[in-house]
């Protein structure tokens, strides 16, 4: 998504597939999640991670190309920190 614009996305649909697969696959290990790492991050939608796998996979021609948008620009970024703190933390913590 580096260097494209809202506008690339609502016009080019192979770019749209392709992008909305990142979040679909996130959604269904996110189901797995232990519930004191939940706990620790209390920020984090949970069920909208979990649910939205399900809405990519089998709503795909109702996704909102602005929600792809803002979920890739809004919000992986913010669930990419929260997963590099964790991994950061097991190494600083081996057991």
């Amino acid at each position: 998504m580096a260097g494209r614009t809202l506008e690339n996305v609502r016009n080019n649909v192979q770019l749209v597939y392709a992008v909305t697969r990142c979040p679909e696959i996130v959604s269904k290990p996110s189901r797995g999640l232990p519930q004191a790492l939940r706990d620790r991050h209390p920020e984090l939608p949970c069920r909208a991670i979990m649910d939205v796998g399900n809405v990519y996979r089998h709503e795909y021609d109702n996704v909102s190309k602005d929600l792809v948008w803002r979920t890739v620009h809004e919000k992986l970024p913010e669930l990419l920190a929260i997963i590099e703190g964790e991994i950061a933390s097991l190494s600083d913590n081996p057991e």
